[in-house]
């Protein structure tokens, strides 16, 4: 009976033990993990590409993520439009979730959802 409880206490120790990890590492990430959820959440496409072609779309113009930075270890993320998209010759498409895949990427490239209040349709006359 004893060697019964002493168990049962040590899964609940371990339990409490992660359970204090994980609110700390979520606590002291101050929204990186939301604001990355965010970006992903207005994502259609996403894409894993090089160095050097990530630097050719920065020197384009494009500004990489703050919230790349902020990972461990950093990320350059890019937000291109659809056209300058498919014109990526070196990507690895992958899909848009908090993946290992994703997580694990260097380099990564997102399209944007169209905003519907851009174009001429969603305007009123």
């Amino acid at each position: 009976m004893k060697a019964a409880l002493e168990a049962r206490w040590q899964r609940i120790r371990s339990r409490r033990a992660v359970r204090a990890w994980e609110y700390r590492q979520r606590h002291s990430a101050k929204g990186v993990w939301l604001r990355l959820r965010r970006l992903l959440a207005e994502a259609e496409l996403g894409a894993v590409v090089d160095d050097l072609t990530a630097c050719e779309l920065v020197r384009e113009g494009f500004q990489p993520e703050s919230i790349g930075s902020e990972l461990q270890p950093p990320k350059t993320i890019l937000v291109v439009p659809r056209e300058r998209f498919e014109r990526l010759t070196s990507c690895r498409r992958i899909p848009i979730a908090l993946s290992a895949e994703l997580l694990a990427a260097a380099n990564l490239v997102l399209v944007s959802f169209p905003n519907p209040w851009d174009s001429a349709a969603g305007r009123a006359e």
